[in-house]
């Protein structure tokens, strides 16, 4: 099995703990961003339809991550790590009412 190309720092993790026992299960989708410091997208897992080309790169927190498929090409040689900073999320992610959102960083790996 492929190790899952997506990780998460302790106070992401803190921070997902938090909007799940708010709203349940949720997924991650990174859709839009170039690159380091763009902010993927948190929904409830019911609320979101995952599109046939998108791409599962792993779980955070227990929580599954996808990414677009014309996302991943452009990333596909990178580890993508989610972090946490201060401000609000993207006006389509749970608002956590924390003024924290979820920042990506990516690192290159091997393949």
């Amino acid at each position: 099995m492929e190790q899952d190309r997506v990780t998460a720092t302790p106070a992401a993790l803190e921070l997902l703990a938090q909007i799940v026992a708010d709203h349940g299960p949720v997924l991650f989708h990174q859709s839009g961003g170039c690159c380091d410091g763009s902010s993927p997208m948190c929904y409830p897992q019911a609320e979101f339809r995952i599109g046939e080309r998108d791409v599962r790169l792993g779980e955070i927190g227990g929580m599954p991550f996808y990414i677009s498929a014309s996302q991943y090409e452009a990333w596909k040689h990178t580890r993508l790590t989610i972090d946490v900073v201060p401000g609000r999320g993207g006006m389509f992610s749970l608002d956590n009412g924390r003024e924290k959102r979820f920042l990506t960083r990516s690192d290159l790996c091997q393949i």
